[in-house]
């Protein structure tokens, strides 16, 4: 008989999960930068790189703070996600709405973030790992901010750069 299954391992499937899509985000960003028309939008994928790079790090501390091997799930939800930003860029290249959809695209990716690292704090502080939740919720905090950053980016350029002209 198969044993029961326990927040614990739910806890453990749900960080390997994240990392694994942490992983995936850390690739597709640059090619985000290259594809973005705007130099903030450039530059805002760029840094974001360099904070999921340290989203990783903590994901790493832990999973050592588990005794447990930093190995990810595959994620079959960002996989898509990443897909359809993909896709944004082959169809909308050279279009005045390619930041925009790339913003979209982002910002799919951050709620995704935001409501699994929410889960994962809120897990954590049931399951009594209360070294995990400082590096959770630095990843969550970070999340947000992206997410903010993005919204206030798509409001000051690219959505109104992205509309069609009237005849």
């Amino acid at each position: 008989m198969a044993a029961t299954k326990t927040l614990d391992d739910l806890f453990l499937d749900t960080l390997k999960d994240i990392y694994f899509a942490e992983k995936q985000i850390l690739k597709a960003l640059p090619k985000m930068a290259r594809a973005a028309q705007s130099e903030e939008g450039k530059a805002g994928f760029l840094q974001h790189r360099e904070e999921t790079q340290g989203q990783i790090d903590r994901l790493e501390q832990v999973f050592e703070l588990l005794g447990k091997a930093a190995r990810g799930k595959t994620c079959e939800a960002i996989q898509g996600i990443i897909a359809e930003g993909e896709e944004i860029m082959e169809e909308f290249k050279d279009s005045p709405a390619l930041d925009a959809g790339l913003i979209s695209s982002a910002q799919a990716v951050e709620h995704y973030e935001i409501a699994r690292y929410g889960t994962l704090i809120e897990w954590a502080n049931q399951l009594g790992l209360k070294d995990a939740v400082p590096l959770l919720e630095a990843n969550l905090a970070e999340e947000k901010a992206t997410d903010e950053k993005l919204t206030k980016l798509a409001k000051a350029s690219a959505n109104t750069k992205g509309k069609s002209k009237k005849a």
